[in-house]
């Protein structure tokens, strides 16, 4: 039987709201008009470069103009901190805005989902910051919010969290999150990867696989978020290594490919929830200055191997496995293997990327044996809930000493 038509029953399934998406090349074009549909008083949240010093910036601001839409604008660097959003929420809560536009990579649009929610009712975001906040319940209403990535990893255009950030000892990675979050339109264009450095663009594609493999396997994952994360699979299989050349105009047709594939992981993330690497990048990228990117690309081989030599030890959650030989298939281009043989080609598909890619280990941002533990104990939260299995904190501790 195909991998195809393998799918033998549809279990119950929850599904939450998503953005209205318009994807596909020069889809920019269309933001003043959604805009305008929208309101006529706007704060613009981008990144620092990126956006700003492209040739669309002022295009932008003469189209803003021709619709009648006066804007603020604010830029983030790196990712957003509670405090900078309390900040930018202090300083804009009295300026009428009636829309936030996010234009940039995870942490600009993290950053505009926190402020959409917060410009109404003025409160700080640590009132409602998972585990770290005073934990009151969110009382909305958001202002309307359109998401425009400028870069394939994240997805963040359809998830109802924001990622906020404090980094050091006592740091911590956590959401605020709530349906309500959600923006009301994401517009995905590929050719907002165009002038992206490869580097970051290998950063956020592993990202991206790395969502779309944990959802695929979660504990939470159904029928249609089975069919997206697949698709987006197949996608950025197509797209990622062709992004990545060095001819510009070969690498542009790897673009749609990326695109989709981050977005597809940003809503299966949402949906199913993720797994055993991004419980861990919580505290590593609150503890070490380590972008989220290289933490998925750093430990995703490890972790699909300790979670596939768990799985069969325990003989649990038989259906991840069967999930992660599909995959293995895809990747190997090898529709004939058996699940045994499928499952070790994918780790080693994995670890090809981990070495080709030159990903970095973790003591190259400051990590030491001795942070072990620490990182061990404050991974349990969230994303590693939906992990296929429970892993013990010796299998945690294994994962990332090979990546040490």
């Amino acid at each position: 039987m195909s991998d195809i038509s393998r799918l033998e029953r549809i279990d119950a399934f929850r599904l939450s709201a998503l953005p209205e998406i318009h994807f596909g090349r020069q889809v920019i074009g269309q933001l003043p008009g959604l805009i305008a549909r929208h309101g006529s008083r706007i704060l613009l949240v981008t990144g620092r470069r990126s956006f700003v010093d492209s040739p669309r910036w002022p295009q932008l601001q003469a189209a803003l103009a021709d619709h009648g839409v006066s804007w603020e604008h604010v830029s983030v660097a790196g990712e957003p901190s509670p405090r900078q959003v309390d900040e930018i929420v202090a300083a804009h809560r009295e300026a009428g805005i009636e829309v936030v536009v996010a234009i940039g990579g995870g942490s600009a649009l993290d950053a505009g989902k926190a402020v959409a929610g917060l410009l109404h009712i003025g409160t700080s975001v640590m009132d409602y910051l998972e585990g770290v906040g005073r934990g009151l319940p969110y009382p909305g209403p958001a202002v309307p919010l359109i998401a425009v990535p400028t870069t394939a990893g994240t997805g963040s255009e359809a998830t109802r969290n924001a990622v906020l950030s404090e980094q050091g000892p006592d740091g911590f990675k956590k959401s605020f999150r709530d349906d309500r979050l959600m923006a009301r339109v994401a517009l995905v264009d590929p050719d907002l990867l165009a002038g992206c450095p490869g580097d970051q663009l290998a950063a956020n594609g592993m990202d991206a696989f790395t969502q779309l493999l944990e959802s695929y396997v979660s504990a939470n994952a159904s029928a249609p978020t089975d069919a997206l994360a697949w698709s987006g699979m197949q996608a950025f299989c197509q797209g990622f290594w062709t992004s990545l050349d060095s001819d510009p105009g070969l690498a542009e047709e790897g673009y749609p490919g990326l695109a989709y594939a981050s977005l597809m992981s940003g809503i299966t993330l949402a949906q199913a929830g993720l797994g055993s690497v991004h419980g861990l990048a919580s505290p590593l990228g609150a503890f070490f200055p380590i972008p989220h990117g290289a933490v998925c690309g750093t430990l995703l081989a490890e972790a699909t191997a300790v979670n596939i030599a768990a799985l069969r030890e325990r003989g649990e959650a038989p259906e991840a496995l069967a999930k992660y030989a599909r995959v293995g298939r895809l990747l190997d281009d090898s529709p004939n293997r058996d699940d045994q043989e499928a499952c070790d080609a994918l780790v080693a598909t994995l670890r090809d990327w981990t070495h080709r890619l030159a990903m970095p280990r973790l003591g190259e941002f400051g990590m030491v044996t001795e942070d072990l533990p620490r990182v061990v104990a404050a991974a349990r939260g969230g994303s590693m809930k939906t992990n296929p299995l429970v892993l013990s904190d010796k299998e945690l501790t294994d994962l990332l000493i090979r990546r040490l």
